[in-house]
């Protein structure tokens, strides 16, 4: 039997790339397979930029889940009633491909749910899916080269643009890292996209809001 571990679950508009604006359902998984989220391995993870709370499962909405119908029904219960949307899910972490499975897939979907995915693509994508969003990470491997949304955080060292635009994705997008230097960051990815107009700006709309 699958357990799910899901740290949180909340209701809101995605803030970033392509679906900036839309409203979904926010299904946070627990654990990253490029960093455990300990501050105290920060210093040494892959991923040392990560802005996430994705340890245990105590946020709003998390907890763990039985069955892919537990979790998709959960899922369901704090979409709206209005039915005139189709209902919109983004899988996210932490990483959620160590996780999100064909048999939630397929409960999510018996649901009506449009499911996106957020990963940092060393996991490959299971069919099925109706939104890959992939944010690599300088030093990992990228297995999922392919699907609708590269969004890259910018700037990293060993991670430029010019080594992901051949890959197969509808849309492009830098997004500043966030951090003390973020002026500097945002300035920076302003210029790359002027100057690399296949590049779109990525801004992280929910912060300056101040949204979850």
């Amino acid at each position: 039997m699958t357990i799910y571990s899901v740290k949180e679950l909340y209701y809101t508009l995605q803030g970033e790339g392509a679906q900036t604006g839309r409203a979904a359902v926010f299904l946070r998984f627990s654990g990253c397979n490029l960093w455990t989220g300990r501050e105290d391995d920060r210093a040494t993870a892959t991923c040392a930029f990560c802005d996430t709370d994705f340890v245990g499962v105590d946020g709003e909405g998390g907890g763990k889940f039985r069955s892919a119908d537990a979790l998709a029904a959960a899922v369901e219960a704090v979409w709206p009633r209005d039915k005139r949307a189709r209902p919109f899910v983004v899988c996210t972490g932490g990483e959620p491909l160590l996780q999100a499975d064909d048999a939630l897939i397929d409960a999510l979907h018996r649901r009506g749910f449009e499911i996106g995915v957020e990963t940092n693509g060393t996991v490959a994508a299971p069919a099925g899916l109706d939104w890959i969003c992939v944010s690599p990470k300088a030093g990992a491997p990228l297995v999922q080269r392919a699907g609708d949304e590269l969004k890259l955080v910018y700037p990293q060292a060993g991670a430029e643009p010019e080594a992901f635009e051949d890959l197969a994705f509808d849309h492009f997008f830098l997004q500043p890292m966030d951090g003390p230097s973020l002026s500097r960051h945002r300035a920076a990815a302003i210029e790359y996209c002027k100057a690399h107009p296949r590049w779109r700006l990525s801004l992280q709309t929910h912060k300056l809001i101040g949204i979850r």
